[in-house]
């Protein structure tokens, strides 16, 4: 029978995550979790296991009304950003910690990106958006047109 438990879940995709997602001193990771009230993101370098910058909602300064929404996850990955380049930081490998990339998750990598972590992701997205997509071959489409 499949866990159904969420937490022991989520760690196991963690860890299927990790199998590929390494920071290194060049590219360290940006690791996120995330509660029900609070969030954290950390800039670690797993070569030599240290956390070089943090930010969460449990500080003085990032602490709002709540710590569980996106305006509070925004303001983190600002934060996170704004600490890792006056470290000297400017590309990190994001890791989304076994959540799903959407809501605060999405909302702290974007403010990250628009604070200026990972600049040429930010343009390669804006630029790719803008172009069309190949249409499909007419036998692709005869395909699809027999299986309906």
């Amino acid at each position: 029978m499949a866990n159904t438990n969420r937490a022991i879940v989520r760690t196991a995709i963690h860890q299927r995550i990790r199998r590929k997602v390494k920071g290194s001193t060049e590219k360290p990771r940006l690791a996120i979790y995330r509660s029900l009230n609070h969030i954290y993101a950390q800039v670690i370098d797993d070569l030599s296991g240290k956390t070089l910058v943090s930010a969460s909602t449990t500080e003085k300064d990032l602490r709002g009304t709540t710590g569980g929404n996106l305006e509070a996850a925004r303001l983190v990955g600002k934060t996170v950003a704004e600490r890792a380049l006056a470290k000297g930081i400017e590309q990190v490998v994001f890791d989304r910690g076994g959540y799903l990339y959407h809501g605060r998750i999405k909302a702290l990598t974007d403010a990250a990106r628009a604070a200026g972590l990972n600049k040429n992701e930010a343009a390669g997205k804006d630029d790719g958006a803008a172009q069309p997509e190949p249409e499909q071959t007419t036998e692709k489409k005869a395909r699809k047109k027999s299986k309906a």
